[in-house]
Parts: C-alpha cells; sequence; structure tokens
C-alpha cells in the first residue's frame, strides 16, 4: 500500500465551534488524516462556506469546504470516508448515535475526541463553567465568577465557547473590551447575548477560531482564565476548578443529552441553578440525578432572579417577549426569563401571529417555542425580519429578555423595558466560599506551560 493510499479520509460533523477546535488541535498537523470536509448543522447560513487555507495550515492550500450536514449519506459515499468525527453539542444521546449509525452503514469508523486529545494547558489558573443543557445559565454565574475575582484584585480573562459565523480568517483571534469592538467585528446577535453582558461588568473577552492563539493572547491580560462555555460543551482549556450547571426547569436532562452527561460526570462543583424558580420536587429530582452521576463532585445552589426595568410599563399591557435565541432554539426550552418576569402581569402577545416568513421558518424548525420571541440574527436579513415581526404585532410593549441590547441593533417602534437576570448565591457558605478558597489556596497558580 502506498503512503496516499494509507491516509485516512475524514469528516468532521460540526456547528462552527467545537469541529474547528478538533481539527486545529487533532488533526492540522497530522499528515496520516486528511480531513475532507466538515459538515454544518444547528447555526443557518453555515454551509456552503470554507475553512479557509490561512487557518487549515500547509496540508489545505485550498481550505476545507462546510457541507450542509443532510448530505452526511452523500459525502460519505462520493468522498471514501474512513473516519467521521462528531462534533457539536447539546443533541440527545439517540441522535449522536444516528448519525453513527450512518458512518458505521458507510463502513466507517465513528469518532468522539476527549478532553486528553484537545484540552490546551494555560500557565495560568483557569476556571471553567460548563452545564448539561444550553439555557443553564452559565453566563451568568461566569460573570458573577469575574466580579468575585476581580474584588479579590484578580484580573480575569473570559475566554468563550467560539461562535465564529463571520470571515473565520479575520475571526481567528478576537478581543474584545467594547460595543465599538463588538460593531467593528459585526457581531450577531447569538454573539452579542454572551459577550455584551461581559463588557458591561469590565471583562475582557476573547473568541475566535485559533484557541491556542486566543488563550497566548488572554495569558498576556489577565491573572486567570475563566472559561465561559457553550451549549453543554466542555471546556477547550484544561480547567483547574470546572464549575457545571444542572436545571431543574428541565428535570431528566442531567445524563440525556451529549456531551453535557460527559461534562456533569467530570464537574468538581455542580451547580443546580434556578432554585429561586423551579419546584422544590424537580429540584430534588435534578439534585438526585447530579449525584448519581457525580457522587464526588460538591453541590451547591443558586438563583437566577429576574428583574425588570420598569415593570409598570409592562404591567397590565399587551407585551411581545423576545427571549435569548439559544436558550429556546436548540437549548429546547418553550420560554425563558422574559416570560418568567411579564407573564404574572401583563397579557403576552403570541409572536407567530406577526412573524415574518424567517421568522415563521424558525417556529417551524423549533415547534416547542411557547408565546415568546427567540432573539435570532444571524445575518442582517434575519435581523431585518426580526424587527418586522417585532414592529407588526399587537403589543403595546417589548420585554428584551435577550442579554443583549437589541434596540441598538433595529429600530423598534414600540416601548422598550429590558429584563435582567443575573446569578445569586443560594447557599451559606456555597459557590462563593469555594471559589475564595480556590483562589487562597493558590490551586493552579500561574507555571510553565
Amino acid at each position: 500500500m502506498n503512503a496516499a493510499a494509507a491516509v485516512r479520509r475524514v469528516v468532521i460533523l460540526g456547528a462552527a465551534g467545537r469541529d474547528f477546535h478538533d481539527f486545529n488541535t487533532v488533526f492540522r498537523d497530522d499528515p496520516g488524516c486528511r480531513v475532507v470536509a466538515f459538515t454544518a448543522t444547528q447555526i443557518p447560513d453555515i454551509a456552503g462556506r470554507r475553512y479557509p487555507p490561512e487557518l487549515a495550515g500547509p496540508g489545505y492550500p485550498d481550505g476545507i469546504p462546510v457541507l450542509d450536514a443532510a448530505d452526511l449519506p452523500g459525502i460519505l459515499a462520493r468522498e471514501r470516508i474512513d473516519e467521521v468525527v462528531f462534533a457539536y453539542s447539546d443533541v440527545a444521546h439517540a441522535t449522536v448515535m444516528h448519525q453513527a449509525s450512518l458512518a458505521l452503514a458507510a463502513g466507517a469508523d465513528f469518532t468522539l475526541l476527549g478532553p486528553a486529545r484537545t484540552m490546551l494547558r494555560s500557565r495560568l489558573p483557569v476556571i471553567a463553567v460548563s452545564a448539561v443543557r444550553t439555557g443553564c445559565g452559565k453566563s451568568q454565574v461566569a460573570r458573577w465568577l469575574a466580579r468575585r475575582l476581580r474584588a479579590r484584585g484578580l484580573t480575569p480573562a473570559v475566554l468563550r465557547h467560539p461562535m465564529p459565523y463571520g470571515d473565520l480568517a479575520r475571526q481567528a483571534v478576537q478581543r474584545f473590551a467594547s460595543l465599538a469592538d463588538l460593531d467593528a467585528a459585526a457581531c450577531t446577535v447569538e454573539e452579542r447575548e454572551e459577550y455584551e453582558p461581559h463588557l458591561a461588568t469590565g471583562s475582557l473577552v476573547f473568541a475566535g477560531v485559533d484557541y491556542a492563539a486566543i488563550l497566548a493572547r488572554a495569558e498576556g491580560e489577565a491573572d486567570v482564565i475563566l472559561w465561559d462555555g457553550g451549549n453543554n460543551d466542555f471546556p477547550f482549556v484544561r480547567p483547574d476548578l470546572h464549575l457545571v450547571l444542572v436545571d431543574p426547569l428541565r428535570p431528566g436532562h442531567a445524563t440525556s443529552h451529549h456531551p453535557g452527561e460527559a461534562v456533569l460526570r467530570m464537574a468538581d462543583v455542580v451547580v443546580v441553578a434556578k432554585c429561586d424558580s423551579a419546584e422544590p420536587a424537580a429540584i430534588d429530582a435534578v439534585t438526585t440525578a447530579a449525584r448519581a452521576a457525580n457522587p464526588h463532585a460538591v453541590l451547591v445552589h443558586g438563583g437566577s432572579p429576574v428583574t425588570l426595568d420598569e415593570a409598570q410599563a409592562v404591567a397590565g399591557k399587551r407585551a411581545l417577549v423576545v427571549e435569548d435565541g439559544p436558550t429556546l432554539t436548540h437549548g429546547g426550552m418553550p420560554w425563558g426569563a422574559g416570560y418568567v418576569a411579564a407573564s404574572p402581569i401583563a397579557t403576552l402577545v403570541d409572536p407567530r401571529a406577526s412573524a415574518h416568513p424567517a421568522i415563521a421558518a424558525v417556529y417551524r424548525d423549533y415547534p416547542h417555542i411557547g408565546p415568546v420571541l427567540p432573539a435570532v440574527g444571524y445575518s442582517p436579513a434575519q435581523l431585518a425580519a426580526l424587527a418586522a415581526t417585532i414592529n407588526a404585532s399587537a403589543a403595546e410593549v417589548v420585554v428584551l429578555a435577550t442579554p443583549c441590547d437589541l434596540a441598538r441593533l433595529v429600530r423598534i417602534d414600540k416601548p422598550v423595558v429590558r429584563a435582567r437576570y443575573e446569578f445569586a448565591d443560594r447557599d451559606r457558605p456555597g459557590l462563593g466560599a469555594l471559589v475564595d478558597e480556590f483562589v487562597a489556596s493558590g490551586r493552579g497558580r500561574e507555571q510553565p506551560r
């Protein structure tokens, strides 16, 4: 067998995030493998692009195509694929195995790359925040941690799970310190939902595509790395303290999705979130499930109190609620914090009645969504459709529960009230005491890489 014939042909199934990271850390410099394509799912308008040669390396002078995941059987046959690598998150275990079955039926191996091969090592202490599902409240906890670390004289750098939906070469390493930086990078609504609240509390945010370069850049400006995870993925950087959230509003989901169950089992600390809005029986159920999956983790409880900037402007009115997008879409929640805040005091207007065709398509794709509007805006056209849906509605007031300031991005011709939510430590001692102990102990303090 000649050398060319021995090269394994690989396709990476992804969603413009972990797929690129897995390629960079495992496959980019491996002459024994040839990544033929990435596939795209979950995120619109990703298929049809190419992973650029500037990032793919000298072995890929033409880059790597990103193809539609719906054509996986055809890709496997046409490209004579030897190995299928699954590299996206927050999917039911059965869904992962359906993809595995497609690969196996075509004669290919099916691979899940783990932490040992994909986690980078930092010379700084690393605290990571993960969750068993999208929408558990990771970023609230990460913001709370950043404030606590700064209060102890430390400078955290927030590394966000990737959301590179634009020009990948330009997005290789991104550093955000202001709203102007977000504007210059033409960030999507989903990116702004994650970055803006961190910037508002004074944290630097780093993200992009090449996380080895991103980590090196962040290490030059910080005392501690704070990983703010995406979906239910495990961190790209090896943590010294790993916090994982479970959600009592979704009892039964602690071990139902990939890689959320794996993340739960590797946690140092399990945070039972949203205890201020969940039923006691649900809190008990998710606590029991977490303890069964990971009996060695410390378990603490937290809340996510929601406040309206001007509750009197919402009370008694017809209100349209705009929620955090990913929490509703692939997170599977029917509504979020805006519904919790507005529904007791207002009459909610169902956005379906005024949905622009592009937004109506979102409801068809995610029929579980309740009488709220997910803040989708992956392109200027979709953002315009979102605004058109809001402005055509019968609402008297708009409750914006998306963490980004949507009114900065589009014209909304109705009064706007922001709904805000933050993490609250409910135990004494609780998460705060654990973090203080971690800082005081010097665990993971700066060391040579």
